[in-house]
């Protein structure tokens, strides 16, 4: 780590400390050539993939965009805010884990409806209808039906 104050790259360590919540250290150093200290902060840096669109465009991942899609499935149901937050972070973890450097948003949409599908079945319904652009009543019906069988589990 090179000193702020004399830009010298031999900077030593005196003290380390994990912050309370455990999500970063906190690090005292010590600066060799001026003899200054000062602190820097230690955290981990998450790179989420990039979302292809089906017309092969490329955006980032947007966890406002992803959540703005669950508040419109959820409008006026009795979901609570913190079911939301789950799922978001459900969602996320799982994105993440596949490890890749892009994803495909039919994947990320398939994996809102099974969140959707866990939180209300009006929402899932209400969010099928327009991801899957429903065009009869017959689309309706056969969502509904899904709804109705069991949940497969699947990732």
């Amino acid at each position: 780590m090179k000193c702020p104050f004399c830009s010298s790259p031999d900077t030593q360590v005196i003290d380390s400390r994990v912050s309370d919540e455990g999500d970063s250290i906190r690090r005292r150093r010590k600066c060799a050539g001026c003899s200054k200290r000062f602190t820097t902060y230690e955290t981990v840096e998450l790179r989420m993939p990039q979302v292809v669109k089906q017309d092969g465009t490329r955006a980032e991942f947007d966890l406002d965009r992803l959540r703005t899609g669950f508040m419109r499935a959820l409008h006026k149901r009795p979901v609570p805010t913190q079911m939301v937050d789950e799922a978001i972070a459900t969602i996320t973890q799982d994105v993440l884990a596949l490890g890749e450097r892009e994803i495909e948003s039919r994947r990320v949409g398939e994996m809102v409806m099974r969140e959707l599908r866990k939180l209300d079945q009006v929402a899932y319904i209400r969010f099928a209808s327009v991801y899957r652009s429903f065009e009869g009543v017959d689309d309706f019906q056969d969502a509904i039906k899904e709804v109705q069988r069991p949940a497969t589990r699947e990732k």
